[in-house]
């Protein structure tokens, strides 16, 4: 579904028209409606966290506010893109480039100054966002837009004891929970199918996932050879306000960028044709050029790692003394180095330039995963583009794995949703949180004509490795194989979602293994589990002192993991590419923090469009919802989009055949 930006009102024109904005500030009558008088008093006094401001965000503070909410905190480290404004409406062309925590602030008090508010232009990670920081809310209310955070967000308010308001949205399907410690499940008590959207922002300018590399290096073939889409940008944007970071240049910039309506971009494919697919020319300019633009935006990277821009000439020197691929193995599963990465990009673009010109004038060429050209297009552009935001790169078989189908993101489902956020606030102030529930926004009616489904909230698990009164985990690995660094990176931070663990062996010596303190272990990073006499039986103790959590890790020593299968965590699927034959567990479209996930022409993951969940009016708890006969029991599990994470049963209404042109892409 597309929308063309001229045929809607500019957002002054909205403001004007609502008259809400059009009169003075509406009086607490008019906010708080029909509330008891006890909990309309409470509002004033609640402080309420809301962690980002971006597509349900937006909807969220305007909610909180017109409810009668009055402290209000709000923390996101995103700033505002172009492609943001179709939904987010509380920004404006003139505040590309700016904290959207800091523009949402003083929108919202424009229409309620009374309001106090207060905004942060910061990851909800960072250390100075501890446990003494959320114990200073009533509530918490997640936005977010990506599973780290969530898990962290989640890990942080079971150790405030703070309830939690959980909400996610993918496309027109969305998702409200509430988490309170020791009475409901936790984020983290079902495991979750691989994130799958975007910000698109995050793809163009602060990648941090091979994922957005991969989207980014799809997004790139369409742009040089395929059908041109103005959604799917590759390139930093040079007359992006963003660029400046300074307020009153920007603020010039995109006044100046209005006598034509909207800011001006090059067309990639036209540049392209112009060097005529110069494959030297292509690569200095995305790897290096683009690269050193992006690092003109200096406020990125005060958080960030900053990217390291490549140079043909440079690399191309380093030629004599370099193997074009790192390991062995099928040629599908090697990784190649950087040298190897740009000879196989420079061949897949002459190859793409002669099919193109075999075609004729005005052809264009679609992207399919098994056509080798293109393939190898993605491949190397992927991780050449990893390589430049310090990411590991990844094999031909791993990329092909993880290209996946992703939706767009819908205004209507984040403001649905972010109502249902406020709903179930007034419950929990209200002192009736027995009446809280689990609600699920479907995409078509179901049996019953109903789009929202509540359902009762399910127990804590009492096998989940975070809320459990003592976590504990059992990793199967090669302790002869694994090295400290992938214990800490891949297991304790990718799988266990830690921020900043510190690892002690249970050897009756207390040796430390990983300190969160920097330099002090460093020289045990490349050395193997067995130099510290790791072995079968051996356990570890990892604690976040941010997190206030503690995990102990049961070492199950083995020589006999599957193939490419670094680690198992016992009870677990192992970590590997799925069979296409198999079938999917809660089959959502969403994205999330794995290097790994569907193949985006798999067609299970292109027919989820044609999926109606069955349920009732009222179920007695989210995992125990009824599937019709011919269907297996799937819970339906939180699935990460815009600030997605679903979860329900579904019914399959009717077969389609997969189509491979659907990979949209959500902007936010």
């Amino acid at each position: 579904m597309r929308t063309h930006r001229a045929s809607l009102p500019s957002p002054q024109d909205q403001t004007a028209a609502c008259p809400r904005h059009r009169n003075a500030e509406p009086t607490m009558a008019q906010l708080v409606g029909p509330l008891r008088k006890e909990l309309a008093d409470s509002l004033s006094s609640c402080r309420v966290l809301v962690v980002g401001a971006g597509g349900i965000g937006c909807e969220l503070l305007k909610n909180l506010v017109l409810t009668g909410f009055k402290n209000i905190e709000v923390i996101d480290l995103d700033t505002i893109d172009v492609s943001n404004l179709n939904r987010q409406f509380l920004f404006q062309k003139k505040h590309v480039g700016k904290s959207k925590a800091q523009v949402a602030k003083e929108s919202v008090l424009r229409f309620c100054p009374s309001a106090n508010i207060t905004a942060y232009h910061d990851s909800i990670m960072n250390p100075d966002y501890n446990v003494e920081f959320f114990r200073n809310f009533q509530l918490v209310m997640n936005a977010l837009d990506n599973r780290a955070a969530r898990n962290h967000v989640n890990r942080m308010c079971l150790a405030a004891d703070i309830p939690l308001i959980e909400s996610g949205t993918a496309g027109y399907l969305g998702q409200v929970t509430v988490i309170k410690k020791g009475q409901t499940e936790c984020y983290e008590c079902q495991p979750k199918p691989t994130q799958k959207t975007f910000p698109g922002c995050t793809i163009r300018n602060t990648p941090s996932e091979p994922i957005h590399c991969i989207v980014w290096a799809k997004y790139l073939f369409n742009q040089l050879f395929g059908e041109e889409d103005a959604d799917q940008e590759v390139s930093p944007d040079t007359a992006d306000p963003e660029a400046a970071w300074n307020l009153a240049d920007a603020a010039a910039r995109a006044t100046a960028s209005d006598q034509d309506g909207d800011i001006k971009r090059v067309s990639t494919k036209e540049w392209a044709r112009s060097t005529g697919y110069d494959p030297v020319k292509l690569f200095n300019k995305l790897f290096k050029d683009d690269i050193m633009y992006l690092l003109t935006m200096d406020k990125l990277w005060k958080k960030r790692k900053a990217p390291l821009p490549l140079d043909w000439v440079e690399i191309q020197q380093h030629a004599c003394s370099q193997e074009e691929a790192c390991g062995t193995g099928l040629k599908d599963q090697q990784v190649l180095n950087v040298l190897g990465y740009a000879q196989l990009f420079q061949r897949s673009v002459e190859t793409l330039r002669s099919q193109l010109r075999e075609k004729g004038e005005g052809a264009e060429l679609v992207w399919d995963k098994d056509d080798p050209p293109a393939m190898d297009f993605v491949t190397a552009a992927s991780n050449l583009r990893m390589n430049v935001f310090s990411m590991n790169m990844k094999s031909r078989f791993d990329v092909k794995s993880m290209a996946g189908n992703i939706i767009p993101a819908i205004a209507t489902t984040n403001a649905v949703i972010a109502g249902l956020i406020v709903l179930e606030g007034l419950k929990i102030l209200n002192s009736d949180f027995e009446q809280c529930r689990t609600i699920f926004l479907n995409k078509q009616p179901n049996p019953r004509k109903k789009l929202l489904v509540p359902c009762a909230l399910d127990p804590p698990n009492p096998n989940c490795y975070v809320c459990t009164s003592k976590p504990e985990v059992t990793v199967k690995l090669n302790v002869h194989k694994t090295i400290v660094q992938a214990l800490q990176d891949k297991i304790l931070k990718e799988k266990f979602g830690m921020v900043a663990p510190d690892v002690q062996i249970e050897d009756g010596k207390g040796t430390i293994l990983i300190s969160s303190e920097e330099g002090e272990t460093e020289a045990n990073n490349n050395k193997f589990l067995s130099d510290f006499g790791i072995r079968n039986g051996s356990r570890l103790q990892a604690d976040d002192f941010l997190q206030d959590y503690t995990l102990l890790v049961n070492v199950i020593h083995s020589e006999e993991l599957e193939k490419d299968v670094e680690f198992e965590v016992v009870g677990d699927a192992p970590d590997k590419a799925p069979t296409p034959s198999a079938p999917e567990e809660g089959k959502n479209i969403a994205n999330g923090n794995k290097d790994s996930a569907q193949p985006s022409t798999s067609s299970k993951a292109a027919e989820d469009d044609d999926i109606l969940i069955v349920d009732s009016d009222e179920e007695p708890s989210s995992s125990t919802m009824e599937t019709s006969p011919e269907s297996s029991n799937r819970k339906r599990k939180h699935h990460d989009a815009e600030t997605d994470d679903s979860a329900s049963k579904r019914k399959r209404l009717d077969q389609q055949p997969a189509d491979d042109d659907e990979d949209i892409i959500a902007l936010d």
